[in-house]
């Protein structure tokens, strides 16, 4: 578990999706490699920030209430700080909703990883009946009624309005929310004074007594897998869409970037601090018959506890956080 599980499903990923890394793009963060786009989907200013637009507009909701950004938003880590996400009519998901951070590096998108691509997962939400609750035709008809959207699709795409362009946009602008260059990054770069004595010893135990890059490896801090980690709950979660039984109650293994900011955490919100998320792998969860092999009891003691928690914090936190602010929508 401990080789470098991101870069072989990446370069599976790449090639079977005929993938491209684009040499319009801006220079990743320190620590991160280039952002990969599929090549019918080029990055450009303009697709970006009719992306950013599209995120951001609630119109694109049966109730004109629910965007992308109520579930994913900035000043939340890009979750929405509840232990599930919250849509049309104040429904109620079954999940917590997932940070949009560094979703560009990931090999699968949702909890049970049933999209692949940004581009498959953008349009889910939209129509999904308990988030916005909007069939796709209602939502092409609703912005081509908005003339600033129909010209910047016709700029952009050289159409009207449609779904494809639509989920274009979104999935170009969201390869844009990263986060790199932390203290961790630094240290790593060489600067010995970029993480404090506490947050150092916690790296350590990150990397090793702890075990926890057995799952959150690479530069994304994630294995792009799917664990079962003995939580309690009757959810499927990959066996749904895999039909694998080891894969019961198996979820996607999350970015720890910005891990500070994306309370409350695991794919049901049921754990609300980082102390909560570290005691319950300390104590090798609550074991089941699918349970990975890789959660045991830890046997930590209180200061190795609050070291490993500073590191979560401290070394993974960037002081270039992207706060994106709601953009100006068309009408």
């Amino acid at each position: 578990m401990n080789r470098p599980v991101f870069a072989v499903l990446l370069t599976v990923f790449v090639a079977t999706q005929s993938y491209q890394v684009m040499a319009a793009d801006p220079a990743s963060p320190l620590g991160l490699p280039p952002v990969v786009h599929p090549k019918d989907n080029p990055p450009t200013p303009e697709k970006i920030s009719l992306g950013k637009q599209l995120y951001f507009d609630a119109r694109l909701s049966a109730d004109n209430k629910v965007s992308c950004a109520t579930c994913h938003d900035p000043a939340k880590g890009y979750s929405n700080g509840d232990q599930f996400a919250t849509g049309v009519e104040g429904k109620k998901g079954g999940r917590n909703s997932p940070t949009v951070i560094n979703a560009a590096l990931q090999a699968f998108q949702f909890w049970d990883g049933r999209a692949r691509t940004l581009e498959e997962q953008a349009l889910g939400p939209v129509q999904n009946p308990v988030e916005m609750n909007m069939q796709i035709d209602q939502v092409v008809q609703k912005l081509n009624g908005i003339e600033g959207y129909r010209t910047q699709f016709q700029k952009v795409f050289g159409t009207d309005v449609t779904a494809d362009g639509i989920a274009k946009a979104i999935a170009t602008y969201e390869r844009t929310i990263l986060s790199g260059d932390a203290p961790y990054d630094r240290f790593k770069a060489g600067d010995k004074n970029a993480l404090s004595e506490s947050a150092q010893r916690g790296m350590k135990l990150f990397f090793g007594k702890a075990n926890c890059s057995s799952c959150h490896s690479g530069p994304n801090f994630t294995d792009n897998g799917f664990h079962n980690i003995a939580l309690p709950g009757s959810d499927e979660g990959r066996f749904a869409i895999s039909k694998s039984l080891g894969d019961t109650g198996s979820f996607k293994t999350p970015t720890l970037r910005e891990i500070a900011r994306t309370a409350p955490y695991m794919h049901d919100g049921s754990l609300k601090t980082l102390e909560e998320v570290v005691d319950h792998y300390a104590k090798g969860g609550t074991p089941g018959p699918y349970s990975d092999e890789e959660v045991y009891p830890l046997k930590l003691t209180a200061e190795e506890t609050a070291d490993l928690v500073n590191f979560l914090k401290e070394g993974l936190s960037s002081a270039s956080y992207p706060e994106h602010a709601a953009p100006e929508l068309p009408q």
